[in-house]
């Protein structure tokens, strides 16, 4: 009996230390989803290599207690279910276009609201601007943490013919990217269609769709220069400016440490220069890579950019500001900051 009250205290001593070395061993292993194309940390689609950087960095920081999975091209989960997976904590994070939770949320269409944004210095300004605030603000009461603020330019591939100013649209069938988007489009008299940017590829191949509207880096991740005979590009001037950001779960990331949250937060911020040096590169070489598969190139000038915007605020901007009260508050902020 002695023997074993001997045993059971000495197990019982070391026990706690046992605990609190675990304890320092444990990783906290992230899981984040995107819908793009997958690639390495040098090569690919920008909003891959992103993440691939984020891990790296945080894995560095934390000295191997935090460690992320990257799941590219909805492996994890399909599209349209990444934010409410977000807000419920059944996904940790994602790099997805805000706008996409519009449809239960629509105080998030302002991340992709024509003629709103128009240079990607205004749009990163957002973040320490009363704008950038209240959204995140917003945000957090959904369950939402915005780690990095990533900005991009777009454009349109389209197959018939281009799709450059107010009148070319009439007649067309047009992936816009947003409700907002949609309305003006339709107010230009074209017909809309609404899906995700990796199933543009087959709507434009079968003809479902005309022309595609989206982000100067989606026009060559989706490979749609391989069915597009037009391209207006975002690298001079755009009228669609999208906020897509690298965003974590608020119920994961509340139950990390503050030293966790820390290297979470200040990683996230270093990585908006890369973002948005990236974005910008993407711009050009968008330009590029279709003039090579044989398409023509169009540019927007101040009076396109004028007369889409123009019609953006008579149809979008007032639709949007008469939703709710969040809404009209949060299209206000965003006006100022552009001002």
């Amino acid at each position: 009996m002695e023997i074993s009250r001997r045993q059971a205290l000495a197990l019982g001593t070391a026990a706690p230390a046992l605990l609190r070395f675990g304890s320092a061993r444990a990783a906290t292993a992230l899981k984040i989803s995107h819908q793009f194309p997958g690639g390495t940390a040098t090569e690919g689609d920008f909003r891959d290599r992103l993440c691939r950087r984020f891990s790296a960095l945080i894995q560095e920081r934390s000295k191997g207690t935090m460690t992320a999975e990257i799941y590219p091209g909805s492996s994890l989960m399909k599209t349209n279910a990444q934010f409410s997976a977000m807000r419920k904590g059944a996904l940790d994070m994602s790099l997805i276009p805000i706008s996409y939770a519009g449809g239960d949320l629509p105080e998030l269409n302002i991340g992709l609201m024509p003629g709103l944004v128009t240079g990607y210095e205004e749009g990163l300004g957002w973040k320490n601007k009363p704008i950038g605030q209240e959204l995140g603000k917003f945000l957090a009461a959904k369950g939402v943490v915005i780690v990095t603020w990533i900005w991009q330019a777009g454009g349109a591939a389209s197959r018939s013919r281009p799709l450059v100013e107010v009148a070319d649209a009439k007649g067309m069938k047009i992936r816009g990217g947003s409700r907002e988007m949609d309305l003006v489009l339709q107010a230009a008299g074209a017909s809309v269609l609404s899906l995700p940017s990796n199933e543009l590829y087959a709507a434009t191949q079968t003809g479902a769709c005309d022309a595609a509207l989206t982000s100067s880096t989606s026009l060559t991740s989706f490979r749609l220069e391989e069915i597009a005979k037009h391209l207006t590009t975002g690298r001079a001037k755009s009228y669609w400016f999208m906020l897509e950001p690298l965003l974590m779960s608020k119920a994961v990331f509340d139950r990390l440490s503050n030293e966790e949250r820390d290297i979470i937060m200040s990683v996230g911020a270093d990585l908006e220069e890369y973002g948005r040096a990236a974005a910008v590169q993407d711009d050009i070489r968008v330009a590029k890579v279709y003039e090579a598969a044989g398409a023509t190139i169009h540019d927007l000038d101040g009076g396109a950019i004028r007369d889409w915007r123009n019609l953006a605020r008579e149809t979008a901007w007032k639709d949007y500001s008469n939703k709710n009260e969040n809404c009209a508050r949060l299209i206000k902020l965003a006006m100022e900051a552009g001002a």
